[in-house]
């Protein structure tokens, strides 16, 4: 048996529930994982709330780390005490330990802590393939980044720091803005008492940026088109303030024949090998320095409703985790 937060229908925090669930063993393609610490992320309110349905009954939590217990048929790149660490479907994670698909759990190098395994994946994952998968980018090219204070965001600033890309992040107060820059980013726009897309323009002397990297959705992503140089490229990849809602395609013709996409982080590492491949880049980003993981908060399993609740309210910087 092992400790699970679930939910049996879709509302506010106070829809998680922290049972009992029976492990079991695993199958083919599959192993068993004691957990050691669960990354928090967006996705889980999204899931939580219904603006991702989901089959209910059902377990949260996309990322974790801790050790194989065993290990199924047909796996083959891990083994009964590796340490590990994933980002992956289905949910499940808010858990002592669970019995799950392998194709998506990377062995973890041992200059990476367990703690920082469960901070890094999902967020660090969605780094690498904003910067290296969905459009190219180049030394010298520039990126505005919404929400740099967050946790895609502070491995972002690095990310793109430590490949010559200046970064302009938005962020919501002083404090924010300045940890931002205290970890890669060129210039952090405080969107409370700043005209942030005046600011962008004032910024790259009205040419616009190459590429917006943008979680935020619904509030910022009119400024954010605007924001763009000709050709530039939109990544709308969250709803933190609501889903974006329908436009008229042609409008990205008359802004410059702009690009939009909305990548989802699940979609880039659904294959095993691209999946190991992209996690091999992001441990060496962390294991040689260039990329630290900075963890601001950590809760209990028993603390999951008030975790969301912060999280919600865009009380954290850098990650959050559940210890175990």
């Amino acid at each position: 048996m092992a400790r699970t937060v679930i939910i049996e229908e879709h509302g506010g925090p106070e829809a998680l529930k922290l049972v009992d669930r029976e492990v079991g063993e695993p199958g083919p393609g599959e192993i068993r994982i004691a957990h050691k610490a669960c990354g928090l992320n967006f996705i889980d309110c999204y899931q939580r709330s219904g603006l991702y349905p989901m089959n209910l009954p059902q377990a949260l939590g996309m990322e974790a780390s801790g050790i194989i217990e065993a290990v199924g048929d047909g796996v083959t790149h891990l083994a009964v005490g590796d340490r590990a660490a994933y980002a992956a479907v289905p949910p499940g994670a808010y858990s002592e330990a669970r019995v799950m698909p392998a194709a998506q759990v990377c062995k973890l190098p041992d200059a990476i802590s367990f703690e920082e395994g469960a901070a890094m994946m999902l967020k660090g994952l969605t780094a690498q393939y904003l910067f290296h998968r969905t459009t190219p980018l180049k030394a010298g090219d520039t990126v505005l980044f919404h929400a740099a204070a967050g946790g895609v965001g502070l491995i972002a600033c690095q990310w793109a720091k430590s490949e010559g890309i200046r970064l302009i992040g938005t962020a919501g107060s002083d404090e924010k803005c300045a940890l931002a820059v205290e970890h890669g980013a060129d210039v952090c726009i405080n969107y409370s008492t700043e005209d942030w897309q005046a600011r962008v323009q004032e910024l790259t002397d009205g040419k616009g940026v190459d590429v917006v990297m943008d979680s935020v959705g619904k509030d910022t992503f009119e400024g954010s088109l605007d924001s763009l140089k000709p050709l530039g490229m939109m990544i709308s990849f969250g709803n933190a303030s609501g889903a974006v809602e329908a436009f008229n395609l042609g409008i990205l013709a008359q802004k410059g024949s702009l690009k939009v996409t909305r990548p989802t982080l699940f979609a880039h590492i659904a294959d095993h090998d691209v999946c190991q491949e992209m996690a091999a880049m992001l441990f060496e980003k962390v294991a040689s320095g260039k990329v630290k993981i900075r963890i601001d908060q950590r809760f209990t399993l028993e603390e999951v409703p008030e975790a969301h609740r912060t999280l919600e309210a865009r009380r954290t910087t850098g990650q959050t985790i559940l210890t175990l």
